[in-house]
C-alpha cells in the first residue's frame, strides 16, 4: 500500500470488509458492527500488547487519529500471542496503561485475523467508507503511508458526500476510575547504603524517591505529564520510563526513559536532569550503528545495569544489549544482531528477543527475554558469548517449573541476581509469579504467587503483571505493575507486604509534590 505525496488517486476498495462476530469489545460500552463505521475511513490495527513492534505503533496511531479526529475510527483488533493476552481484563490494563481512546475487541480465538488473512503483528487494515478492503501493511512505521491513503480516501469520498463526520460515541474505560499514588510502576531499584527506593513511576512519567526504612517520600523527579526535557527536577520530563541504575558513588541515577528512546542521568545532588543517549526519536534503522549517545537514535530502551564504568541496556526495540561507555560518552551494540530468535554464540550474531531485564554477577549479563519467555546469559569477558539458561522458542511459554528445557516462561520482564544465594530472581510477569532460576543447574522454582494474578499480602501473595524487582538488605521490592504498587518481600519468611508512600497525596498533585511536602532526608 503506497500513497502519492503530490497527486491524489483512487484508494477506493472492491472487497467487503469482513463482519465482527460476537466478541468482547472494550473502550464502546457496546459491540460494534462494521455498518456503525460506514462512512469513515476505517484503520484495524492487528496486535498483541506485550509485543514490541505492536507498541511502536500505538504513537503513530494516536497521531493519525488527532489529524483525522473527525473522519478516521481506529479499532484495536486484539489478536493474541500469549495465553494470558487473551483475557478480556487484562486487555483492559494495557488500554488503560497506553491511554487508547478507540474502540478495541478481543479476538482471542483470531476469527477476526483469520478473516482478513492476517499473519503478522502489527498489521494494519485500511477500510474506505463504503466498507471496502483498501489493502494492508504490517510492520511499523506507518504513519507517512497511512496519511497519505488516508487523505486521499476523504477527500474522494467527500467529493461524493459519503462521509460522515459524527462523532463515534464511546464509552473509554478509564471513565470513573480515579487516579493512584503510582500508575503502573514498571521498575523498582533499592538502594541499601543509600537507604533509598526508586520508584519508576511509569504513566505517572516520573521517579519516585522514597526511604527504604519509612518510605517517606524524599524526591519526585519530572511528571506526572510526559514529555523530553532537560532541567530541573521540576521541569524535566520522562516518558513511561523503566529500568533504573545507580553510580558507585550513589549520586547519579541513570533512567532508561523508554518511550522517549533515550537514556537520562540524574544528579541526585544538584537536582537536575540530563539526556546522555538518544535523540528522543526511535531509530528504525538496519543495521543500527554506535557513536556519540547523545547524536545515536535509539529504540525502547527498557532496563539498564552497571558494571564499572559501562551502562549496559535492554534495547527491547532492537532486540539487543546495547553498551555505554561513561568515559567516553559513546554507545552501540554489544549483544545481540537485531534480529529477533533465540539463537547463542558470539555476541554480534547471537539473535535475541525483546530483552526487557538485566542484572549482573560481575562476569555475565543475564537478561529477561520476553518475546521468547527464556533467561539467557552474555558473557563480560573478551570474545564473550550469548548462552541460554531456560526458555527454548518464540512460541513456548506457559507455567512449569522444573529444569531445563522442561522450563516454561510468560513473557518475563525482570531478573535481579542475589549474590547471597546465588540464584537469579524472575518477574515472571505474566504468570503473576516470582521465581528463582539457577544458573548453573537450570533449575526454576516458584518462589512467590498463586494460581492466577491478584493483590494479596501475607504469606501467600498475589501479584498483578509484576514488571520489575530488585534485592537489598534481605528484602525483595517488586514493581507490581497492574497493582500499581511496589511490594516487599522479606526473603527470611517469604511473607510480603505492600509499599504505603508517606506523603502520597503530594503525588497525585499536578506538577508532583510541593515544596513543605517533601520531608527532610533529601539525599543519604
Amino acid at each position: 500500500m503506497t500513497a502519492q505525496s503530490t497527486t491524489r488517486q483512487s484508494y477506493a476498495g472492491t472487497v467487503r470488509a469482513p463482519e465482527f462476530p460476537a466478541l468482547d469489545w472494550l473502550n464502546t460500552g457496546r459491540p460494534l458492527r462494521m455498518a456503525d463505521l460506514r462512512d469513515k475511513v476505517v484503520v484495524l490495527d492487528f496486535w498483541t500488547y506485550g509485543c514490541i513492534n505492536c507498541q511502536h505503533v500505538i504513537p503513530d496511531l494516536k497521531r493519525l487519529e488527532a489529524k483525522y479526529a473527525a473522519e478516521l475510527v481506529a479499532v484495536g483488533v486484539h489478536a493474541a500471542k500469549f495465553e494470558h493476552e487473551r483475557d478480556t481484563d487484562n486487555i483492559r490494563q494495557i488500554v488503560l496503561r497506553y491511554e487508547l481512546e478507540h474502540p478495541v475487541v478481543n479476538d482471542r480465538d483470531l476469527a477476526v485475523w483469520d478473516a482478513y488473512a492476517v499473519r503478522a503483528w502489527p498489521t494494519l487494515v485500511v477500510v474506505d467508507p463504503a466498507g471496502r478492503i483498501v489493502g494492508q501493511r504490517s510492520g511499523e512505521g506507518i504513519y507517512e503511508t497511512f496519511d497519505g491513503v488516508i487523505g486521499s480516501l476523504v477527500a474522494e469520498f467527500d467529493a461524493r458526500g459519503q462521509i460522515d463526520r459524527t462523532p463515534l460515541e464511546l464509552r473509554l474505560e478509564r471513565e470513573g476510575i480515579e487516579d493512584t499514588p503510582l500508575r503502573f510502576p514498571g521498575k523498582v531499584l533499592a538502594d541499601a547504603p543509600g537507604r533509598r527506593l526508586f520508584i519508576a513511576d511509569s504513566n505517572h512519567n516520573r521517579i519516585v524517591v522514597a526511604n527504604l526504612d519509612t518510605y517517606q517520600v524524599q524526591q519526585v523527579i519530572g511528571g506526572p505529564e510526559p514529555g523530553f526535557a532537560d532541567g530541573d527536577f521540576a521541569t524535566a520530563r520522562f516518558y513511561r520510563p523503566q529500568g533504573m541504575a545507580l553510580g558507585a558513588d550513589g549520586w547519579i541515577l541513570y533512567v532508561a526513559d523508554t518511550e522517549n528512546h533515550a537514556v537520562r542521568a540524574v544528579d541526585l545532588a544538584h537536582e537536575a536532569v540530563e539526556t546522555i543517549a538518544g535523540t528522543g526519536r526511535q531509530t528504525r534503522a538496519v543495521p543500527v550503528r554506535g557513536g556519540r549517545g547523545t547524536e545515536v537514535a535509539l529504540n525502547s530502551p527498557w532496563d539498564l545495569e552497571l558494571v564499572d564504568d559501562h551502562l549496559y541496556v535492554a534495547m527491547a526495540g532492537s532486540h539487543q544489549v546495547w553498551r555505554m561507555d561513561l568515559t567516553s560518552g559513546t554507545i552501540g551494540p554489544w549483544a545481540g544482531s537485531g534480529r529477533e530468535g533465540i539463537s547463542g554464540g558470539p555476541l554480534a550474531s547471537a539473535t535475541l528477543a525483546q530483552p526487557s531485564g538485566l542484572t549482573t554477577d560481575g562476569e555475565w549479563i543475564y537478561f529477561a527475554d520476553s518475546e521468547a519467555s527464556a533467561i539467557r546469559a552474555a558473557s563480560l569477558a573478551a570474545g564473550g558469548k550469548v548462552r541460554r539458561i531456560v526458555g527454548t522458542g518464540l512460541f513456548d511459554f506457559g507455567d512449569a517449573d522444573g529444569v531445563g528445557d522442561r522450563v516454561r516462561l510468560q513473557h518475563p520482564l525482570g531478573v535481579a541476581y542475589n549474590p547471597g544465594d546465588g540464584l537469579l530472581y524472575v518477574a515472571d510477569t505474566y504468570n503473576s509469579k516470582i521465581k528463582t532460576v539457577d544458573q548453573k543447574t537450570r533449575r526454576v522454582r516458584t518462589l512467590l504467587g498463586g494460581d492466577g494474578h491478584g493483590w494479596r499480602d501475607g504469606a501467600e501473595p498475589l501479584f498483578y503483571e509484576p514488571g520489575g524487582l530488585d534485592l537489598a538488605a534481605g528484602k525483595l521490592y517488586v514493581a507490581d505493575t497492574n497493582n500499581h504498587a511496589v511490594r516487599v518481600v522479606d526473603l527470611a519468611t517469604l511473607e510480603a507486604s505492600t509499599v504505603v508512600l508517606q506523603g502520597a497525596a503530594g503525588l497525585l498533585a499536578l506538577g508532583g509534590m510541593a515544596e513543605d511536602e517533601v520531608l527532610e532526608g533529601r539525599l543519604p
